[in-house]
């Protein structure tokens, strides 16, 4: 009996190893923990700068400033506390006794800094000039992630092409691991700033070699489409969860919370990619993939790649301009500031899993094309609101848009290798990553400097129309053309005969044999 018992979890391993779905559990894992990571800072690092750095400054200049502070507050209520109401100023300040006594002129001027501070309600935070210059800091911040990805990605890429795809994901889930302990116990812009930027490493190994690894395992084009729309379903949980649990949680338990959280969130993936994956195995491909600069020239691969930067861009671009919009205008509470992105959570985790299965019927180019056009539509319609339920409508249509394109392009990524290169994902898929990046940076970055310029409302028309205007070009992914070598998909219009790329089929169009006969009797 002991000898057996201690098979079972052996064989258990092995069975495992064996099984695509937990190969699928361990990517979506992956890919969940990273866009946790990814949002529950959103809310977090605006609030938590303007605390530390604008109310720190203020308080350490409090005690000279201790008479003047009572302006922004109207005067009967301090008036009738200190018995001011028989003096000649029209505002009477509690704690302008001694200014009073000196004369009527020091007085005059006081009637003065309330009226810049009136259009201040209760709730709004002070310093709007701060604010302001925030947008831009916060935003390089956020950009910092997408682009060390974007420069760690090809390398990757021709890692995953020697060594596969086991290594990589572990080494990628030990460096997410050092950044979720980093940003907790960072106090300053410039630790945040490193730990965001140590992400974008272990995001890169992550999400490079997960789908790559989801594509060479889900060979057939159906099942991989709906793979990947289960994997993305991570991303969008991670997306889901990660606003509104880090607003909640640095609301009420503290800044550190949320990352202790995901930090053992992350060595439980750990632990489930030592039983699963084997990351000491060195498995590199059998054949070379295609070069990554060949990969580029593809025209189609492109314009893919092109609809995932430009999607994602607009949502890249809420992530630091909305929370500081949301205080400026809407004077919203802390928890709000995550709140508001969870409808574009909730049904971006819709899209992805839903047209994970129709998008191959309708046909995934028709499906970007519309999910473009949703979202430049969406992103127009959100400098509309006047409150957080005013975001509701705008913020869902834009989740469940780039749920649409996604959910499409994925797929189309790897059936675009298969037909016209050779079936290796590694490069592909980090060209995938490095689009998704390039929206993930250049969003934030340029966003934050717009707004400041010329404000967040124009910043939307911007990002919107853009997308509205690129949406026709998916028509160009409804039929593309296959290399010579492999002509024959074309003709296999089933779905799921596509996982055998062969040109065996081939031969029935160059007739060398004496079946030539029997071919042209059918033929007739």
């Amino acid at each position: 009996m002991p000898p057996a018992a201690e098979r079972v979890p052996w064989r258990w391993l092995v069975a495992g190893r064996a099984s695509r779905r937990l190969v699928l559990v361990v990517v979506f894992v992956a890919l969940l923990l990273d866009n946790m990571l990814l949002t529950v800072v959103v809310p977090i690092v605006p609030t938590f700068l303007y605390t530390t750095e604008y109310e720190g400054a203020n308080r350490s200049v409090a005690p000279a400033r201790t008479e003047p502070a009572p302006p922004a507050s109207k005067a009967p209520p301090f008036s009738s506390m200190f018995s001011y109401f028989d003096n000649t100023t029209v505002t009477v300040l509690g704690s302008t006794s001694a200014v009073d006594l000196a004369n009527g002129t020091e007085s005059s001027r006081l009637p003065q800094p309330p009226a810049s501070s009136p259009p201040l309600p209760s709730g709004c935070p002070e310093g709007e000039e701060f604010l302001t210059k925030e947008n831009v800091r916060v935003g390089l911040l956020f950009a910092s992630k997408a682009l060390v990805q974007l420069v760690v990605n090809p390398s990757v890429g021709l890692l995953t092409n020697r060594i596969g795809y086991h290594i990589p994901m572990f080494i990628g889930f030990i460096i997410m691991f050092l950044s979720t302990v980093m940003f907790a116990f960072s106090g300053t812009y410039t630790l945040l700033f490193i730990a965001r930027a140590l992400q974008g490493i272990g995001s890169s190994f992550s999400s490079v070699a997960g789908l790559g690894m989801l594509a060479s395992v889900y060979t057939d084009d159906f099942e991989r489409g709906n793979a990947m729309g289960i994997a993305l379903g991570g991303l969008a949980l991670g997306v889901l969860i990660g606003a509104p649990f880090g607003s909640v949680m640095y609301e009420f338990v503290g800044k550190s919370s949320p990352f202790l959280v995901l930090a053992f969130l992350a060595l439980l993936d750990g632990a489930l990619q030592l039983c699963i994956l084997q990351p000491s195995k060195i498995s590199p491909e059998s054949t070379k993939g295609t070069p990554v600069f060949t990969l580029l020239r593809d025209p189609y691969i492109l314009v893919a790649a092109g609809a995932l930067c430009f999607s994602n861009m607009g949502v890249a671009m809420l992530e630091p301009t909305l929370p500081i919009w949301m205080m400026q205008t809407m004077c919203s509470p802390k928890w709000q500031l995550g709140v508001a992105f969870l409808p574009a959570s909730i049904s971006y985790l819709i899209g992805t899993n839903l047209f994970g299965i129709l998008a191959n019927k309708m046909g995934r180019w028709l499906c970007s094309l519309i999910g473009m056009a949703v979202v430049g539509i969406s992103l127009l319609c959100v400098p509309l609101a006047k409150n957080i339920y005013g975001l509701i409508g705008p913020n869902g249509g834009l989740g469940f848009a780039i749920g649409m394109v996604d959910s499409s392009m994925m797929p189309i990524m790897g059936y675009l290798v298969d037909l016209r290169h050779i079936s290796v994902y590694g490069n592909v898929y980090a060209i995938a990553d490095v689009a998704f990046c390039m929206g993930f940076a250049i969003g934030p970055s340029t966003g934050g400097a717009i707004v400041r310029a010329i404000g967040f409302p124009w910043l939307m028309i911007i990002i919107g129309v853009i997308n509205i205007a690129y949406a026709p070009l998916c028509w160009y992914l409804r039929n593309p053309p296959a290399k010579e070598e492999k002509i024959a998909i074309l003709s296999q219009e089933c779905p799921m005969q596509t996982k055998s790329y062969t040109t065996q089929k081939t031969l029935r169009d160059f007739p060398l044999t004496d079946d030539s006969d029997v071919e042209a009797e059918n033929a007739e």
